[in-house]
């Protein structure tokens, strides 16, 4: 049997969130936490009642992170420098696209608790493009934005950006600037 010790909200979100990387969400077991962690599986469910409970308590602290950080945007000056460190904060948590594929496998009946995370993970997420509607009309007072594209779309092609498969190995910087260079000129040649 492990020994019981203790560890910290950071420690046991950070095991988990690696897991889920590692095993994804049916691959994930309190056996395999309690095991990472050394500890007995029983110590776990102290703290949560199944893996439901701690996967999406994990991707509401994951998310108001983000929120954290994306709140900064605000007292960044010109569009192009929000852009720029838009970009950036997306592909510094550039798992965060799984974690919101994993976080729609979680059902919502199985608690309480599960229940009131997922809804609080939808106003997080809806606050994410709320706080992003004065980037756009940053944008749009530049002239930088075209007034006949559609907030959500702006904001949805750039944010599905981290999802595109790497699958050359192109080095990562400049694959960050490749996408910011399609997105802000796109990929035809001026003729």
């Amino acid at each position: 049997m492990a020994r019981e010790r203790k560890f910290s909200l950071e420690d046991l979100f950070q095991t988990t969130k690696q897991l889920l990387l590692d095993y994804g969400y049916e691959g994930f077991t309190f056996s395999l936490l309690a095991d990472q962690l050394h500890v007995a599986r029983g110590t776990l469910y102290k703290y949560y009642e199944n893996k439901d409970e701690l996967i999406s308590a994990y991707m509401v602290y994951e998310l108001k992170q983000v929120l954290l950080k994306l709140k900064q945007i605000g007292q960044i000056e010109s569009f192009e420098s929000q852009f720029d460190f838009l970009i950036t904060l997306i592909f510094s948590h550039n798992d965060l696209q799984h974690f919101i594929a994993i976080a729609h496998q979680i059902p919502k009946e199985t608690n309480e608790k599960v229940k009131a995370n997922k809804e609080q993970l939808e106003k997080l997420h809806l606050d994410m493009y709320s706080l992003l509607q004065d980037f756009i009309a940053l944008g749009r007072e530049e002239k930088v934005l075209k007034d006949t594209i559609p907030d959500g779309l702006i904001l949805g092609f750039i944010f599905q950006t981290v999802a595109i498969p790497n699958h050359f190995g192109v080095p990562h910087k400049e694959w960050v600037e490749s996408i910011k260079h399609i997105i802000s000129h796109g990929m035809f040649t001026n003729n």
